[in-house]
């Protein structure tokens, strides 16, 4: 997983008191490091960092109230929100189901990106982008067509896996993604024509209509709620004929909940009425995990359309 986020309060006294707050909270002595973490906030009211521990803490503890109350200074300390203070208070049933911060994502990523796939291949497993290449070949071939895409967008693009896995299939690879972090990984593959810093409804909004072949997204979708926008962009910006393939987590239930790990799950039925309403045919939606974690393959789906 990426370093953990630290936002100091730029008083010294203020950081070492939060050090040592994170030592009795690794420890597992969480209310010697609570009321340390309450001394420190006394010394620095905005030490964003600080509230944010004292959140998680407190949830830790059972303290539901204490844990909200918590949240809230920490996303009112830092309004962009990096550390995802939201998120947990949505976790909590204080906030509705929104999208994530930019700058949660942002920031979660550009720290993650050194490390980022790394950790996924050799720790977890992954395999979203497998899983698509799999997926996409079987669906071009029931369908009798070639499975070569002239141009191809790769949303939230990594450090370009999902190009590594399509490379002798498309020509012509436009990336995508938040992190400049990983936009600089995913530039030493020397596999995209075109690489962007944007958040995947932006970019697909810059590009014209009908110009992409193929769009991929290998565990993208799992940080976005709605996925209506994205869906009816895509739509536009395939050319008639053109694919969508995409993973996403699921769970047993309908609609969509932010899990444990702070991702979005999307259900079954709604991955299929989203694609309806978008006015794409859907092609496969089918059971596949597309990472380990603890020792537990993640529960999600592959998903493949067709704009008809």
């Amino acid at each position: 997983m990426p370093l953990r986020l630290f936002l100091s309060s730029g008083d010294l006294m203020a950081d070492r008191r939060f050090e040592f707050a994170r030592d009795l909270q690794l420890k597992g002595d969480l209310a010697a490091a609570a009321d340390l973490l309450e001394q420190t906030i006394e010394l620095a009211p905005n030490f964003t960092s600080a509230w944010f521990t004292l959140g998680e803490i407190r949830q830790q503890l059972g303290e539901r109230d204490k844990a909200i109350a918590a949240f809230r200074e920490a996303r009112r300390c830092d309004p962009a929100d990096r550390h995802g203070a939201g998120l947990h208070l949505v976790r909590l049933g204080d906030a509705e189901m929104a999208e994530m911060p930019k700058a949660y994502v942002q920031t979660l990523f550009d720290q993650y990106a050194p490390r980022f796939e790394h950790t996924l291949v050799n720790d977890l497993g992954y395999r979203a982008p497998a899983l698509i290449f799999k997926a996409v070949l079987a669906a071009r071939g029931a369908a009798k067509k070639p499975a070569y895409f002239k141009r191809t967008i790769d949303l939230g693009c990594g450090t370009g896996l999902a190009a590594v896995a399509f490379a002798k299939q498309v020509d012509h690879f436009v990336g995508i993604d938040l992190s400049s972090g990983m936009i600089k990984e995913a530039r030493a593959t020397k596999l995209y024509a075109e690489l962007e810093v944007a958040d995947m409804i932006e970019g697909l909004r810059g590009k014209t209509d009908a110009s992409a072949d193929l769009i991929v997204a290998a565990d993208a979708f799992v940080y976005v709620a709605d996925l209506a926008p994205l869906l009816n962009e895509a739509k536009r910006v395939l050319a008639p004929g053109g694919v969508l393939a995409c993973t996403l987590e699921t769970h047993d239930g309908s609609g969509v909940v932010l899990g444990e790990r702070l991702r979005y799950a999307h259900s079954a039925e709604y991955v299929r009425a989203a694609i309806a309403k978008a006015n794409l045919k859907l092609l496969t939606l089918e059971p596949a995990s597309p990472r380990i974690e603890n020792n537990e393959p993640v529960r999600g789906l592959v998903v493949v359309a067709e704009k008809t």
